[in-house]
C-alpha cells in the first residue's frame, strides 16, 4: 500500500470472464510479482458464466461450445477440468434451420435441397447470378449484405440470410462491414450445391465447431471457475465493481472507496463504456451492440429432439434466433431423474392440471433460447404472468413459450418446471460499418496511457470472440506488456482463424505441469 492510502500493483486486471482469467494465467505462469484480478461479480466466469435455476437447471449465457485454434487454451482447460471422458462430453454438432415447416441441414446454404422445387430453383438460380454478377464485380463489397448478395444471390439471401442476420444481430445487414466473416459464415460451391439438389443430398459438418466438447458439470462457467481456481486467491478479488479511471495518474476507483493505482491496466470493460467514463462519446456513439435475452425451459419428460445440438429460426412467428438443446450437451444441466419437482406451467402457458401440479420425478430436459434486442430491435419485457405458479415473467419469456410450440420444439402438453430469464445487456459487439474506424484511433490512445482494452467488449472483435479467442487475447496482451510482443489474434484475425485444412496453434515448451510453466514469448506453427 501507498502512504497515501492508494494500493499500487504492477498489472490491474478488471473482469475475470476469459480474457482476464487467460491473463492472470500468463502473468502466474511467469512469475510477475505484483498483478491483481478484479470482477464485480462474486465468482469467475464473466459473459462465460453458468447460472443455476432454483429447480437445478443450468443455462449458459448463451451457445457456448468449446473448440479452439490453439493447443495453449487446450492444455490450459485440460489442467483446470481435467482430461477426456472422465471431464468432458465430445459430442458431433448436429444442427438445422427450421424453415416453412422443416428442417434443413446447417449450413442452409449447402442443403437447399431440403427445400420445395419452387424455393429450390429460387436460390439455385440466385446462386448462379451471385457467381456471374460476382465475376464483374468492382472492389470489395460495401457493407454484409452486398457480400450476401455477390456470393449467394436474392433466393438465399431473401429466405434466411436477411432475416436471420436482422434477428441474430438486431441491425439490418446493410449496417455491418463484412471484414468479420473469416470462418464464421459459410459461402457456396455452385457446383456442390447443384449436385445436392439433383441427389437430394443433405450435406452438413462444415465449420470449425463440426466436434465440440463440453463439461460433464457446471456448464461453461465450471470451467472459468476451474481456472480461477488455479491461481492465487489473494491475487483475485471479487465483488469490486470499478466506478472510474483517472487515465493520467493511472488510478481505478472502485464502488466501495478503494483505489488502486497501476503501472499497466488489461481492462475487459466494453470499450464504449470505458470511452465515456473517460471523455470520448464520440468514439463510443460509434461503436454498437446488441442486448441478448437468454431464456429457459426445463420440461418434464424424455427429449424428443434427439442428437440436435443447436437450431436456427429465421421466421418471424418466434422471437428467438437460436436455440440449444442444453440437456443434450451434459446430464447433470439438468436435475437428476428422480428429483420431484411440481408443474409450473404448460408449455402454452396455461395452468397445469391438478395431477400435473403435484411434484413428481423427472425425467427432465432443458432448452436455452437468444433472443436480441436493440433500437432497430426492440423486444416486449412488460411483466406478465404465466400459468400456475410459474410468475410473473417478461413478455418475451411468454411469446418465447409459444414461439417453441409454432415451431414444433415443444407440445402444448409439455409440462413446463423451470423458468429462467436474464437479459445481457452487452450481448454482441456489433461489427458495424464505423466499428473499424473507431478501433484504430482508440485503442492506440488507451495504450498511451498504459491502458490495454482487450476481450470481446474490450476490443469488439466479434471475430475473434470466442471463448479460445478470448483467453488468448489476454495472454497475448501480457506478452505485448511484458516483452513488447505482436497480438496476434487481436491484429491478425484472418491468421488465426484459418478456413483450409490446417490448423494453426500457439505453443511453447515445455508442456504445461499443471500451471504453464514457460517463461518464453508463445510462437505459432502450422499443424
Amino acid at each position: 500500500m501507498a502512504s497515501s492510502g492508494v494500493e499500487k500493483v504492477g498489472v490491474l486486471i478488471v473482469g475475470s470472464g476469459p480474457t482476464g482469467l487467460g491473463a492472470a494465467t500468463r502473468l502466474n505462469q511467469l512469475g510477475h510479482p505484483s498483478w491483481l484480478l478484479v470482477d464485480q461479480e462474486p465468482e469467475a466466469g464473466g459473459l462465460a458464466c453458468t447460472d443455476v435455476t432454483p429447480e437445478g437447471f443450468l443455462y449458459d449465457m448463451g451457445g457456448h461450445v468449446i473448440f479452439s485454434h490453439y493447443q495453449y487454451f487446450d492444455e490450459l482447460l485440460d489442467s483446470a477440468v481435467g482430461q477426456g471422458e472422465a471431464a468432458w462430453n465430445t459430442l458431433q454438432r448436429v444442427s438445422y434451420v427450421w424453415l416453412k415447416n422443416r428442417w434443413v441441414a446447417y449450413p442452409f446454404q449447402n442443403n437447399i435441397s431440403a427445400l420445395d422445387k419452387e424455393d429450390q430453383i429460387k436460390c439455385l438460380s440466385g446462386v448462379v447470378e451471385a457467381k456471374v454478377l460476382n465475376t464483374v464485380a468492382q472492389g470489395k463489397p460495401a457493407n454484409f449484405d452486398e457480400w450476401i448478395m455477390r456470393v449467394m444471390g436474392p433466393g438465399i439471401a431473401d429466405l434466411f440470410m436477411r432475416p436471420y442476420n436482422f434477428k441474430v444481430w438486431a441491425v439490418p445487414t446493410t449496417m455491418m462491414q463484412c471484414d468479420w466473416l473469416g470462418e464464421r459464415v459459410a459461402t457456396v460451391d455452385v457446383d456442390r450445391a447443384i449436385a445436392n439438389v439433383i441427389h437430394n443430398k443433405e450435406d452438413a459438418g462444415w465449420g470449425p465447431n463440426a466436434v465440440f466438447r463440453f463439461p460433464l458439470e457446471g456448464g461453461t462457467g465450471g470451467i472459468w471457475k476451474a481456472v480461477a481456481k488455479l491461481l492465487p486467491p489473494e491475487r483475485q478479488r471479487y465483488g469490486a465493481s470499478l466506478v472510474g479511471l483517472d487515465k493520467d495518474k493511472q488510478i481505478a476507483t472502485f464502488a466501495d472507496g478503494r483505489q488502486v493505482q497501476y503501472d499497466a491496466l488489461i481492462s475487459t470493460i466494453p470499450l464504449d463504456t470505458t470511452l465515456r467514463w473517460l471523455g470520448q462519446p464520440e468514439w463510443a456513439d460509434g461503436l454498437q451492440h446488441s442486448s441478448s435475452h437468454i431464456i429457459g425451459f426445463g420440461i418434464r419428460g424424455r427429449c424428443p429432439h434427439g442428437l440436435k445440438c443447436w437450431l436456427y429460426f429465421p421466421e418471424d412467428n418466434c422471437p428467438f434466433y437460436r436455440v440449444t438443446v442444453f440437456s443434450h450437451y451434459a446430464k447433470k444441466n439438468c436435475p437428476a431423474d428422480d428429483e420431484k419437482l411440481p408443474t409450473l406451467c404448460m408449455a402454452d402457458g396455461s395452468d397445469p392440471s391438478a395431477e400435473a401440479a403435484a411434484a413428481r420425478e423427472g425425467p427432465y430436459w432443458s432448452l436455452m433460447f437468444e433472443v436480441s434486442e436493440s433500437q432497430y430491435k426492440p423486444v416486449k419485457q412488460d411483466p406478465v404472468k404465466l400459468g400456475g405458479t410459474a410468475g410473473v415473467w417478461p413478455e418475451v419469456v411468454l411469446e418465447t413459450l409459444l414461439g417453441s410450440i409454432a415451431t414444433q420444439l415443444m407440445q402444448p402438453g409439455d409440462e413446463v418446471v423451470s423458468v429462467y430469464h436474464r437479459r445481457l445487456e452487452h450481448g454482441y459487439p456489433t461489427p458495424s460499418l464505423g466499428r473499424d474506424a473507431v478501433l484504430k484511433q482508440a485503442l492506440p490512445w488507451l495504450r498511451k496511457s498504459n491502458i490495454w482494452s482487450r476481450g470481446r467488449f474490450g476490443a469488439y472483435k466479434y471475430e475473434v470472440a470466442n471463448q479460445d479467442h478470448s483467453l488468448m487475447l489476454g495472454v497475448e496482451c501480457v506478452d505485448n506488456i511484458l516483452f513488447g510482443t505482436q497480438e496476434l489474434t487481436l491484429e491478425h484475425p484472418n491468421i488465426v482463424n484459418p478456413r483450409k485444412n490446417f490448423e494453426m496453434k500457439y505453443t511453447r515448451e515445455p508442456v504445461m505441469p499443471g500451471l504453464l510453466d514457460s517463461a518464453k514469448p508463445l510462437s505459432v506453427q502450422k499443424n
